[in-house]
């Protein structure tokens, strides 16, 4: 069997077993794209970070807002762009770019359950970013990947939908290993912050490895790294996905 062959069957296995992580690691690459004016409609509230699922503040006003829209639930091809907030609107940074979601594409507002393949419809806030290395320039909290990093995505363990050291605790049954090389860049979406078991777990922002996703949302390392760099904590960015 040669590498390569060798290297999609892994994937496709990560997939099989309920992760996005797997792949060659790309260098990392790219510079910042600029689009014109192109204002988003209103983020749509929430149901796994803001609402049912998650907390009950309510967000800062965005002033950064990454949009992911499919043509469908079924899609498992999305549209991904960026704006800031100005004082005459919202200004398109970066895209419009194909992004990959869910191998079964999106869930409807409320229904994405573990294990689904489905990425979560709904306006989440963006936690905190990780890589494999020192921090590339990323201005949100920054953590680094090691192979004792696991997500807990057991919906009956005490620590679902966390980052978990393993070395201190258990990830639970069947983790998702963390130090893959589709996770050396990306960022955590902030859905189901309240870790209401069975709802969904590991629902981040990373590189994109060829296929369609577990619940992910990717974008290859031209586009995203950029993208991760300017997301700034000091804007309360915030991430609308669903069809349109």
């Amino acid at each position: 069997m040669t590498a390569l062959a060798l290297a999609a069957l892994l994937a496709l296995a990560a997939l099989a077993a309920g992760g996005c992580a797997a792949g060659a690691g790309p260098a990392r690459h790219g510079a910042p794209a600029t689009g014109a004016a192109s204002p988003p409609a209103a983020p749509v509230a929430s149901h796994g970070a803001t609402s049912v699922v998650g907390s009950h503040l309510a967000p800062a006003r965005p002033r950064q807002l990454i949009t992911v829209t499919a043509a469908s639930y079924q899609a498992t091809y999305a549209t991904l762009a960026a704006y800031r907030r100005t004082s005459h609107g919202w200004q398109r940074v970066f895209g419009p770019w194909v992004a990959r979601i869910g191998r079964n594409g999106f869930a409807p507002p409320g229904l994405k359950r573990e294990g689904d393949g489905r990425t979560p419809s709904g306006s989440f806030g963006m936690l905190f970013t990780f890589g494999a290395g020192a921090n590339p320039g990323f201005r949100l909290r920054y953590r680094q990947l090691h192979p004792y990093d696991y997500w807990d995505d057991d919906p009956a363990s005490p620590r679902y939908n966390e980052w978990v050291d393993s070395r201190r605790a258990s990830p639970g049954a069947g983790p998702e290993p963390m130090d893959v090389s589709a996770y050396y860049d990306g960022v955590v979406i902030g859905y189901n912050t309240a870790r209401a078991p069975g709802l969904g777990s590991a629902i981040f922002l990373h590189l994109n490895i060829g296929i369609a996703t577990s619940g992910c949302v990717t974008l290859p390392p031209g586009e995203l790294l950029p993208l991760l760099r300017w997301l700034n904590p000091a804007r309360f960015p915030r991430i609308r996905m669903g069809v349109r």
